[in-house]
């Protein structure tokens, strides 16, 4: 499967950001050494991370939109790679435990890859992680297999920037068809390749390991996301190669890749907007359960740079679960959250009153 295949605030309110110091191997009492400190101006939260904020300003020029591009080996393979997958799923009976229990460790650590690493670390900056926790994220996103961090990260920036026009990649006005798996298939829009071409993406340029992915993607996500888990239970404890192949491989990935969709598509059409009834992002929590924490949207559109994309911190949100459990380990420090006066400041003016106090 090709590379490129699977692409992906008001400055006026009061917000907090947890400052910690880099841990120099000591932990007081078992917890990290941390401040709050209040910042009145957005750009005081992350100075190096403007470009994932929505730009109201861009609008879709007038006129028809141009003719779809379909893009025929994208539509083949995915087909294929969901023929697969539904396959697997009759074969999950005749699977043995310990092939249940890999795909299923498979499918966590390459959503963590995701939503800990290309979302949350590399596109919106919202907390920073040490070396060995960024090596794992890398090798997790490489499981994922949604495209590497740096293509991944720019799509994304540009869908917050250029929200429900045709600059965002999945625009969700175009159908839930369209933002859930459509965008693949068919060439981007031009206004996707103009706006997206012109973000600044110098932090992770400067970054060696998301350029040293980025060189070495394709054969990277090869051994990753379909070689390694096909042959581990084949050889390992003796599971069947079509077992491995259909069910720890490609129901697997299908089901990974389907649930990050779904914060593209149902994320964006059914739910409550209780944080900003001007976007059309929405809480979802089915989708936060299969996305691992990433169904509340409306709270993540208004508040990119929150590091837990959800006001209730681990509510039905195993990555910000993660990201704690990590920063208790020195392995992730200066974590970006949002103060409670700022959530309810922003309520007060935009939500949709469906707001329920945490």
């Amino acid at each position: 499967m090709p590379a490129h295949m699977l692409q992906e605030i008001s400055s006026s309110y009061t917000t907090t950001t947890t400052i910690t110091a880099p841990p120099s191997g000591s932990l007081q009492n078992g917890r990290e050494k941390q401040k709050t400190m209040p910042l009145y101006l957005e750009e005081d939260i992350r100075p190096e991370m403007k470009e994932d904020i929505h730009d109201p300003s861009y609008q879709d020029e007038e006129g028809p939109p141009p003719k779809l591009e379909y893009v025929w080996r994208n539509i083949i393979l995915m087909a294929l790679l969901h023929l697969g997958a539904l396959y697997g799923i009759i074969l999950i009976p005749s699977c043995k435990v310990y092939t249940w229990i890999f795909g299923t460790v498979y499918y966590v650590i390459s959503a963590l890859g995701i939503t800990a690493g290309a979302h949350r670390l590399w596109s919106h900056r919202t907390y920073k992680a040490r070396l060995p926790l960024r090596v794992f994220l890398i090798i997790a996103n490489t499981m994922a297999f949604q495209n590497d961090v740096y293509e991944w990260a720019r799509d994304h920036r540009a869908h917050h920037k250029f929200s429900e026009t045709h600059a965002d990649p999945h625009n969700s006005r175009r159908g839930f068809f369209f933002s859930h798996v459509g965008w693949l298939l068919v060439r981007k829009h031009p206004a996707v390749k103009e706006k997206g071409g012109k973000l600044d993406m110098s932090d992770l340029k400067a970054e060696k390991l998301v350029m040293f992915q980025r060189r070495y993607y394709k054969p990277g996500l090869l051994l990753m996301c379909f070689i390694l888990p096909t042959l581990v239970p084949w050889y390992c404890w003796g599971e069947t190669f079509v077992n491995s192949l259909c069910v720890s491989t490609f129901l697997r990935y299908t089901l990974v890749l389907n649930a990050t969709w779904l914060v593209n598509s149902a994320a964006h059409l059914y739910g409550y907007r209780p944080y900003d009834k001007n976007i059309e992002s929405r809480e979802n929590i089915l989708v936060s359960l299969g996305a691992v924490g990433e169904g509340f949207h409306n709270y993540h559109h208004a508040f990119p740079y929150d590091y837990s994309a959800s006001e209730y911190r681990w509510h039905i949100n195993f990555t910000t679960f993660f990201i704690d459990c990590m920063a208790a380990l020195g392995l992730a420090y200066d974590r970006k959250k949002v103060s409670k006066a700022a959530v309810l400041a922003r309520i007060k003016r935009t939500g949709d009153g469906s707001h329920k106090s945490s």
